[in-house]
């Protein structure tokens, strides 16, 4: 299991484009991916799983890789996530 927490220092927060971009990497790798925000989880695969957080600018939000890929599913969405420009 590999898992990190990012701050969201873009404007807009996570609308539609950057949580396309982000499902659209997650749905590369084979393992579960989920993203946590606010006691909420989520599969980072789904679209409108991710929508449905309205994950804002200041946000604290956790992804969580578990799978044979974890490491690597992770390491891809810290370099969207940085790409972006969401958050650090």
């Amino acid at each position: 299991m590999a898992e990190k927490t990012f701050k969201i220092t873009s404007e807009s927060g996570i609308h539609a484009r950057p949580a396309t971009v982000l499902v659209q990497t997650a749905g590369k790798f084979n393992s579960d991916v989920n993203l946590e925000y606010n006691g909420k989880s989520v599969n980072l695969k789904s679209i409108m799983g991710v929508m449905s957080l309205g994950i804002g600018q200041g946000s604290e939000i956790k992804i969580i890789a578990e799978g044979s890929d974890a490491d690597a599913a992770l390491s891809a969405l810290t370099e969207t996530i940085s790409k972006e420009g969401l958050g650090a």
